[in-house]
Formats: C-alpha cells, structure tokens, sequence
C-alpha cells in the first residue's frame, strides 16, 4: 500500500491496524458481538496495563468455550510512519481459549490478568514470543486454583491465520495452559515442544485450556 492510498483509504481517526484484526474475527464470528475489556486508563497515558482491549467470543466448536483475542501487541492505529513496515509493531496478537470452569462467573475476567500480564513482560523486556515457545505462569495459571495447569504453550491459533496489514505482518498466537509435569518435560528436553504441540491436538484439534485437565 503507498502513502497516497493509506491517506486515501484511512483518516487519522482509525484504529487501522484494530480493523484489520476484526476482519477474520467477523468472518469467524459472523454476527456476534464479543464482549470486550479495556483497561480504565491508556497505558500511554500512564495506565498499568500495555493492552489496549481483549475481546472474548463464544465459540460452539469441538466443545463450549470462550475465545479471548488480545488487541495491542501489534500497530493498532493510524500512523504514516508505520506503512508498510515487515511486521506490525511486535507481529503478533494473542488468543486463548477456555473451557468453562465450574468456580468462574458467566465470562471468566482472570485471563485478562493473564495475557496482560504476559504483555507487561514484553513491553518491559522487549522479549517476543514465536510458536512453541513456553513460560511458566509461577503458580496455578488461575490464581488460589487446584489445578495441574501451571504454564503455558505459545502456538499458531488453529483458526486465525496470520494476516498482512497495512503497518506490516500479524500472527495470532494461541497460548495453550500445559501442566507442570510438561512444562518440567520441555525444560529438560526444549526440542520436544513441537511434539507436545502434536500429542495434545490429538484429542483437542482447537487446543482448548481445560483447567480439570490431568
């Protein structure tokens, strides 16, 4: 895209980069409207929390669950400067799908605490994420929870491919909750993450966070 068409197809009121992200999310989702949370103050304007918005949808899909997207880690808004660059701002977005788990409300809040969270850590060290990467959530990945789920998987999103924006490339990432005897596995042996990718797609295609898994 040149400068001219960005100018022409865009005002400096757009969220370009957000409308880009919504784009598959309205073809996945034709229809319905998300829930979504943003943060009560802007993080540029000194707010705690770096993501501008995470949208939850519900999806009926191999089994009931709540699919949370990240808005933030990538270019969201007008901005000349960023046309056309390899990849938008950090290149990717997060997702994170859950299982309902008896003890949460109707829509789950604790893991907007957790993906923002893991944006703290990125924005704080400049560290990125790629598929098959992993990191612990240092305790149960739902707070006060008994549960074997203490970390997490970073995959590619089994039904949002990555997409080619105006500001440069977007993988969604999925962030799979794996338990402590996994994470332990991959620590010792990192080269298997690939494989424990592909064993847990075996019975769970969507790669589905259940928090009663053993």
């Amino acid at each position: 895209m040149t400068l001219e068409e960005y100018k022409k197809e865009f005002s400096e009121d757009d969220a370009v980069g957000w409308l880009a992200i919504d784009k598959p999310l309205e073809a996945l989702y034709p229809n319905q409207e998300p829930k979504h949370f943003a943060p009560p103050l802007h993080y540029m304007l000194g707010g705690e929390d770096p993501l501008d918005g995470i949208s939850i949808y519900e999806s009926k899909k191999q089994t009931d669950h709540f699919h949370f997207v990240t808005y933030g880690f990538s270019e969201l808004y007008y901005n000349e400067e960023k046309l056309d660059s390899e990849f938008s701002k950090w290149g990717f977005e997060l997702t994170f799908r859950l299982k309902p788990f008896e003890h949460d409300n109707e829509t789950p809040a604790w893991p907007i605490a957790l993906l923002q969270n893991i944006a703290k850590y990125v924005f704080s060290s400049g560290n990125w994420f790629e598929e098959f990467h992993y990191m612990p959530a240092n305790g149960p990945i739902r707070l006060d929870t008994e549960t074997e789920i203490t970390a997490i998987l970073f995959v590619n999103d089994p039904e949002l491919e990555k997409i080619q924006t105006p500001h440069g490339e977007v993988s969604f990432l999925q962030i799979v909750g794996i338990t402590t005897a996994e994470y332990d596995f991959l620590k010792e042996n990192p080269e298997t993450a690939e494989e424990l990718y592909h064993k847990l797609k075996e019975n769970n295609p969507l790669l589905i966070t259940d928090l009663t898994r053993k």
